[in-house]
């Protein structure tokens, strides 16, 4: 048997007792630094990568004028300044004008990087702009927090950081995934909203009813349909609102039918759908504000159907779970202005989404 009273097994068993005691948050802030290091390395290759490729497809599919290099990085660091909201009166409308301001000088400003570029091509290097932009502030955000932890020797500053970090890496990586997709211009999950609209709207006679947004009216039932969906296959998400704008003038509806992408939950399935009601549309808000003030002041019922799906399933190339819902969805659509419709009345219909790869 041993000697439990063995001076060097007690010192075996007290010295990381007393390592713990005087120095358990440095081993924890170091162990910890670690693993967010190997992210932030991660996120760098990601908005680097992303960048990469952007200025590629410029100088291999588009004419530019120049080397679009000093431009692209000028584009990733511009920034937007939101409406000072102490006094909430008219905040929306603020709020809209600065993105709406933003939006037309990006345009302006991608458009001069080659005037032969056409407006397919234009909005698919927006997205492609937003894309590395977002990984770039990311990027610098998480190496800001990590940065000043570890300046301050601080490790309950960086456990903040190591809590958000796996969700942040899911959007990042994500958002890197997604370059393919909209370089190739093909359909991303959030494109099953205008996919399921922009079927209905084949051999339809469409206009232009708003800046990117396309309108088919047709007949079902003894019903008139107002079909709408960003104009596709550029990628684009279009102006559902002002759309609806327009038509509230000349015609009056009886409901509103939104489609749109929805996030799942941990647990759900994929490409599972779901009825409810209210307004359909992510963004800022000021899309969806606009389409619950009309909604409100002609006092016309909004319906919604989503179809769930993950985040990186949203913004990578559409699987064919969530494609073939299509069908599917465009029945429920079909049931919803039955039960809630009479003979004689108006529907609008609003395929909500990037409509990239997804015609009409």
């Amino acid at each position: 048997m041993g000697d439990d009273s063995n001076p060097l097994m007690m010192i075996v068993w007290i010295l990381p007792i007393i390592l713990f005691v005087f120095y358990g948050q440095q081993i924890q802030l170091f162990v910890t630094s670690r693993e967010i290091k190997k992210g932030l390395k991660k996120l760098d290759s990601f908005r680097g990568e992303s960048k990469t490729e952007l200025i590629g497809y410029l100088k291999n599919n588009l004419k530019v004028k120049d080397d679009p290099l000093k431009k692209i990085d000028k584009f990733l660091d511009y920034f937007t300044i939101m409406p000072v909201d102490m006094d909430p009166n008219g905040i929306v409308d603020k709020v809209h004008h600065t993105v709406r301001s933003r939006e037309d000088y990006t345009r302006a400003h991608v458009k001069s990087l080659s005037p032969e570029m056409n407006d397919v091509e234009l909005s698919k290097i927006q997205t492609l702009l937003e894309i590395a932009s977002s990984l770039q502030m990311i990027y610098k955000i998480m190496n800001h927090m990590f940065l000043t932890a570890k300046k301050q020797n601080n490790y309950p500053l960086i456990l903040p950081l190591q809590m958000i970090l796996p969700f942040i890496m899911e959007q990042a990586e994500a958002m890197r995934e997604a370059v393919p997709a909209f370089i190739s211009g093909q359909p991303v999950g959030d494109g099953i909203g205008p996919m399921v609209v922009g079927k209905m709207m084949l051999e339809h006679e469409k206009e232009t009813v708003a800046f990117q947004t396309s309108l088919s009216k047709i007949d079902f039932e003894d019903r008139k349909l107002f079909l709408l969906k960003a104009e596709g296959p550029a990628s684009t998400v279009g102006r559902p609102a002002d759309a609806l704008q327009t038509i509230t003038l000349e015609n009056k509806l009886d409901a509103i039918i939104m489609i749109d992408a929805a996030l799942k939950m941990e647990g759900e399935d994929s490409a599972t759908t779901a009825q409810g009601f209210g307004a359909a549309i992510g963004g800022i808000g000021t899309e969806r504000f606009q389409i619950e003030a009309i909604a409100t002041s002609k006092n016309i019922p909004i319906f919604s159907v989503v179809i769930k799906q993950s985040v990186k399933e949203a913004i990578t190339l559409m699987t064919k779970e969530i494609a073939d819902t299509a069908e599917d969805v465009h029945t429920q659509v079909f049931d919803m202005i039955r039960e809630n419709t009479s003979p004689g009345q108006s529907v609008a219909i609003i395929g909500v989404g990037n409509t990239s790869g997804v015609p009409q």
